[in-house]
Parts: C-alpha cells; structure tokens; sequence
C-alpha cells in the first residue's frame, strides 16, 4: 500500500496560488504571485529536503506538471533535486484524454483522475507526493485518499486565490505529528489522517 502525501505552501487565509514566482499562476487576475520568497529561510530549506527525504514519485496536474517540465529539466546535471526530478515517476491528472507528456518518466492518469489514484495506492512502489496543484488535490480531498497533509504556513493574507482547503474535504480527524517554526515566522506542520472527526459539547447540563 502506498501512502499518499499532500504537501502545499499556504498563507494564513488558506491561499496556495502562484508562490514561487509573479507568472507562475495569474489565473483570474492574481497578482501576489511569489509570496513565499522573502520567507524561504534555512529552516523552511530543511523542512522541504526532509519531505523529499523519502523515497516518492510525483503526483501532479496539468498546470503544475507544466510549470515543473518547463523548469526542472533544464538544470538536470546541475542540480540534485532537478536530477530526483527526472529519475522519479510524474503522474498527470489532466481533463484531456489527448494530452501526452514529453518530460521523461511522465504517465498521464487516464480516466477518472482520482479512481487512478486509488489504483496507484494499492500497487506496488514509492510513496505518492503531492506538489501545487490545488484543483487536483481539492478533489483528493474530497475522496479521502490523502494520509498525510504537510502545511507550510506563510505571515501573509492573500485575500483570494486558490486554496487548498475549499470546504470540498471529507470531514477527518487530524494527528499532528511534528511542528516547527522557522524564523521568517513559517509555520511548518505535518498532519496524518486519525479516522472521524470526535465532537464534543461546552454546553451545561
């Protein structure tokens, strides 16, 4: 069994778009794009080295496998993490049944992205990690397949965008399994599923 992973750069307010760069994701003229930069510390620096510490393949949509095939490529040989890159599998969630890919190791998860997903769980292989791709991860959400959720929570209101909670996400119990602060004032938190959500009552008898 396979455990899948989301992993998303939000602001406190729950936006993910465009955080690594002004043109990375405009859609419905946003224009806060590379928030997370000033931000980006050490810390912040080990807390991703750690997340991709584990043996993984990526799990993408469209936008985000673009933006990455048109970036990571280009410094393979130059750079460790664009060499992981290149050697792991990329699966692509894409609306196009003709969509082909043309960075290496690439498969396109044809059909139903998510029932795709569920076949990929129970095989055989790395674990499943999650990059941007909001939309996608909305609908994983949605379906109760993540098992773990690593938030890194930038000082900053956004106000709009896409985010990565859209109030679409099977109600969950969360464990928190480590938590730290990096001095720019990220919030860095690692969450894994803990079954149904309890509730209780302050109310008086």
């Amino acid at each position: 069994m396979r455990k899948l992973s989301v992993a998303a750069f939000i602001s406190v307010d729950g936006v993910m778009q465009g955080p690594g760069g002004p043109q990375e994701d405009t859609d419905n003229g946003f224009t806060l794009g590379g928030w997370t930069v000033p931000y980006f510390d050490e810390t912040v620096g080990n807390a991703m080295d750690a997340i991709l510490s584990d043996p993984y393949d990526l799990l993408l949509g469209r936008r985000t496998y673009e933006i990455f095939a048109n970036h990571w490529p280009k410094l393979e040989g130059q750079d460790e993490l664009a060499d992981q890159f290149g050697a792991i599998n990329k699966y692509v969630a894409t609306r196009n049944p003709d969509y082909t890919t043309g960075w290496k190791n690439s498969h396109v998860l044809k059909g139903d992205a998510v029932a795709a997903v569920r076949q990929l769980k129970v095989g055989e292989g790395r674990n499943l990690l999650t990059q941007g791709s909001a939309e996608f991860i909305q609908a994983l959400l949605a379906a109760d397949v993540v098992d773990e959720v690593h938030t890194l929570t930038f000082p900053v209101l956004l106000g709009k965008g896409k985010r990565l909670f859209g109030g679409g996400a099977a109600p969950s119990a969360l464990k928190l399994l480590g938590s730290v602060t990096s001095p720019s004032g990220v919030t860095i938190n690692r969450y894994a599923a803990a079954g149904a959500v309890q509730t209780g009552s302050f109310a008086l008898e």
